[in-house]
């Protein structure tokens, strides 16, 4: 008897195999009853798959993992998430964390062929759990991919009476930015935004004599020609070291002063009083 790549227990041993052998290091239990050959070579979605075998049809995987699936820069949790629609009794199960949601046909996308809460609906779930500044980044990260407009995002904001989460959702929502290209470059933003300096552009153009943007900057202040660069661990690659040489060289050659930040800066209090430090330099009062 020949078994599917997931099968039940029961399939399992119908086909001959012993508890024993399903014990072993060849099988995995993905869930109580669903049983996988680890030699199938199961990544993250596809196990995403074969546990979707075991949910009801109105499911959908929600919170952080739907933000992962939407292209987030967020790790899939090892119990998804799913949100279910409001039942007396709702189904509990060990392989997941399970939510219930009353969500419109337009809270729900199908993304891998898999049924995932909408990047707007997503947005609102992480409200309540995520700190401000993450919620900025996955709101950047959504919008950047697509997978959320501001439109769409609003629409679903003003659907949201009293829930959880809402108030921050709704105050997070006019700093959010398709431009910003990193989690932590949404971070330094977000703590400028906040801060009581000025709130700076976003992929800010450096332009050489002629006029013609040369090269952008990650956010920056036009006016005080500041730059503000977030140093990732790519920086450290040889050939986009040469790159940011040819960059920060050109910023020079225009009059850009640029501030560069890296993982060790990361917090309000270097960002923010370097910043002051720059643009108080260039004239700028408070």
């Amino acid at each position: 008897m020949s078994l599917p790549p997931a099968y039940s227990a029961a399939s399992a041993r119908a086909a001959g195999l012993t508890r024993a052998h399903l014990r072993g290091p060849a099988y995995v239990r993905l869930a109580h009853d669903l049983v996988v050959r680890l030699d199938d070579a199961i990544d993250e979605r596809e196990r995403l798959h074969l546990l979707a075998a075991v949910l009801p049809p109105d499911a959908a995987y929600s919170h952080r993992t739907a933000a992962a699936l939407l292209d987030a820069p967020f790790d899939s949790p090892p119990r998804p998430h799913v949100v279910l629609t409001p039942r007396r009794v709702l189904p509990q199960h060990t392989a997941f964390v399970v939510h219930s949601r009353q969500l419109e046909p337009a809270d729900v996308v199908v993304r891998h062929s898999l049924r995932v809460t909408s990047g707007a609906q997503t947005f609102l779930d992480l409200a309540p759990s995520l700190w401000p500044g993450d919620l900025v980044a996955l709101g950047d990260a959504l919008l950047r991919a697509g997978h959320m407009t501001p439109a769409s995002l609003a629409g679903r904001l003003d659907r949201a009476h009293r829930v959880r989460g809402v108030v921050r959702a709704r105050k997070c929502a006019p700093m959010l930015s398709p431009s910003s290209m990193s989690r932590r470059e949404s971070w330094v933003r977000f703590w400028l935004m906040t801060s009581d300096l000025p709130d700076p552009g976003v992929q800010v153009p450096i332009h050489d004599r002629s006029g013609r943007a040369v090269v952008h900057a990650d956010l920056g202040y036009e006016e005080w020609k500041i730059a503000i660069e977030y140093e990732g661990r790519q920086h450290a690659d040889i050939d986009q070291f040469g790159r940011d040489i040819d960059r920060y060289s050109l910023m020079a050659a225009d009059g850009w002063l640029v501030l560069r930040f890296a993982d060790r800066h990361m917090g309000p209090a270097p960002v923010v009083s370097r910043t002051r430090g720059a643009l108080l330099s260039r004239g700028w009062r408070p």
